[in-house]
């Protein structure tokens, strides 16, 4: 049975990546801060913060080798430029970058052939106002993986970042973004969390074995403006 690593896999589009993957016949081991209930035996919680970057390593060691690693975890600040604080830059770029490098980092060495990762970034990561500190750790987010994948290419192991615009997920509405609404996008209405798990779940598939070091965004229509 193939495995996969999830992120964020309590809530949101980590969640509806988890359902998607136990759905297509995965055993599933989700990364979040709480223990995720859900019944179903091919799904194991591990209740760790991937931002602390000694507590992620150490629940790393418990787990074997895993055909693909997405991370999925994530969180929203926005403020202007002349309102930004510091503390909240180290708290996005340690779940966004570092966590993700940490995760790549300790299972490429020993990844096989069609080994697949995916980190989950943003449509916004070329640029948004109000959201500097966000975007400025996506764009990093799409540097390293493209990176990474020209690395990883000829072991047949791909890396690519998912870039939704607006999801229908808690981080909508969760506190820090007042200053910086979601707007809904061309299509009138948000995207759903299960296209994003499609979309990944198609990146994990054999069918998907040429695209590597890709940002593929799916954001109903935002960007064409």
């Amino acid at each position: 049975m193939r495995h996969a690593i999830v992120t964020g896999a309590s809530s949101g589009i980590g969640e509806a990546i988890v359902s998607r993957l136990l759905a297509q016949g995965w055993q599933v081991t989700g990364l979040s801060r709480r223990h995720i209930l859900r019944d179903h035996p091919a799904f194991a919680s591990l209740s760790v913060d991937i931002s602390d970057t000694e507590a992620l390593l150490g629940a790393l060691q418990e787990l074997p080798v895993p055909q693909a690693v997405i991370h999925a975890a994530g969180m929203m600040a926005a403020a202007p430029l002349g309102n930004l604080d510091h503390g909240v830059s180290n708290a996005l770029w340690s779940l966004h970058v570092q966590a993700c490098e940490v995760l790549f980092n300790h299972f490429a060495p020993r990844m096989s052939a069609g080994g697949r990762f995916v980190a989950i970034g943003s449509r916004t990561s070329r640029g948004a106002a109000g959201r500097s500190q966000y975007v400025a750790t996506k764009a990093a987010m799409v540097g390293m993986v493209r990176s990474w994948a020209a690395e990883l290419a000829p072991r047949g192991i791909t890396a690519n970042v998912v870039a939704p615009g607006a999801t229908q997920t808690p981080m909508l509405s969760a506190p820090g973004r007042e200053t910086s609404p979601p707007k809904c996008p061309p299509i009138g209405r948000l995207i759903a969390p299960e296209e994003v798990a499609a979309l990944v779940s198609f990146l994990l598939s054999e069918e998907a074995a040429a695209i590597t070091g890709q940002e593929l965004v799916i954001c109903g229509g935002a960007s064409l403006s």
